[in-house]
């Protein structure tokens, strides 16, 4: 018809995952009813865990030809490099999609070994690995059918941007589903974006700024304890409780629902922009709360928080400034 609209085209859209748990990909799968909202504007073209699209078809298509691609999961191998690199290309707005792609996640926490490390536990000394002989995996295998190639593994775990150029970060673990569809419809839409590199769906300030616990900013820990240690009154600050919360040198902008749900923040949103590195900021933050003036007992304080180093870091090591352990 003369006077009907032109309908828009769909946008074209991938999601790809690298060295993660898959929880990001659940997440795209969340917005439940707002799915249908996304499927008239956009076609996934590439999706390996729910389309079989195969990596020559991603080659094949010209540059550019994907208008967003949501890359989650950190760069750990050879192919979750190739990917980014190949995805990248074909990409007009590249997003690092969850905490892994975002600042390196849970798998960065590898940066404290390296290659070698990690082979030596997995298939030397883990408490159910019988190998005398020492196997190793092969990068490559000869068999009937040809050769049987697997990608490298690194010795650092690396964040996406780290490896190519990325447009946007979408931070959290998983980020949250309303973040997803606010920022796919903004692109969907024409709405106008934020500057490149920008951390969408997040806050400036930190966690403990949307935070309604109680907070009385005075002395008060004498000792660390665990969540399981306390009998939490679900008003007052963890850290004032003595349980490390990551909330001072972490993003608002989550909801604080993990605190919500009785449980102290643990970094997924990484840090925010004026904090240049999250466990030198945490060490400030407990330095100002420690209940002592005795250089002795406070070392001995210090000493109860269990594993600082992966507790600090949990979702921020390759991203931080010490990147990984000096081995």
């Amino acid at each position: 018809m003369e006077n009907s609209e032109k309908k828009k085209p769909k946008l074209k859209m991938a999601v790809y995952w690298g060295a993660a748990c898959g929880g990001c990909c659940v997440s795209v799968l969340d917005v439940h009813e707002k799915l249908f909202d996304i499927t008239e504007l956009a076609d996934l073209v590439f999706w390996p865990i729910a389309l079989d699209v195969k990596y020559d078809d991603v080659r094949a298509m010209p540059n550019g030809y994907i208008d967003v691609t949501l890359f989650n999961g950190a760069i750990r191998n050879s192919e979750n490099q190739y990917m980014a690199m190949l995805l990248r290309e074909k990409s007009k707005i590249l997003v690092a999609y969850g905490s892994c792609a975002h600042l390196g996640g849970i798998p960065g926490l590898a940066n404290f070994t390296n290659r070698d490390g990690i082979f030596e536990r997995v298939y030397d000394t883990s408490e159910s690995t019988v190998n005398p002989e020492k196997t190793r995996p092969q990068l490559k295998t000869q068999v009937p059918e040809g050769e049987l190639h697997l990608p490298y593994f690194f010795d650092d775990v690396l964040a996406l941007d780290q490896v190519v150029c990325v447009d946007y970060y979408v931070p959290g673990c998983p980020p949250q589903t309303e973040r997803l569809v606010e920022v796919f419809m903004a692109i969907a839409t024409g709405a106008t974006l934020p500057s490149k590199k920008t951390v969408l769906g997040a806050w400036d300030k930190t966690q403990c700024d949307e935070c309604i616990r109680t907070k009385t900013d005075k002395k008060t820990i004498k000792e660390f304890r665990r969540p399981y240690e306390i009998e939490d009154d679900g008003e007052t600050c963890f850290l004032e409780q003595g349980v490390i919360c990551m909330g001072p040198a972490t993003r608002g902008g989550c909801g604080y629902r993990c605190i919500k749900g009785n449980a102290p923040c643990k970094g997924c949103y990484g840090p925010s922009p004026d904090i240049s590195d999250p466990g030198a900021k945490m060490i400030s933050s407990i330095g100002t709360m420690i209940d002592s003036n005795d250089p002795v007992e406070i070392s001995e304080i210090v000493d109860q928080v269990a594993d600082p180093a992966g507790t600090f870091y949990r979702f921020s090591l390759p991203g931080s400034i010490i990147r990984r352990k000096i081995l």
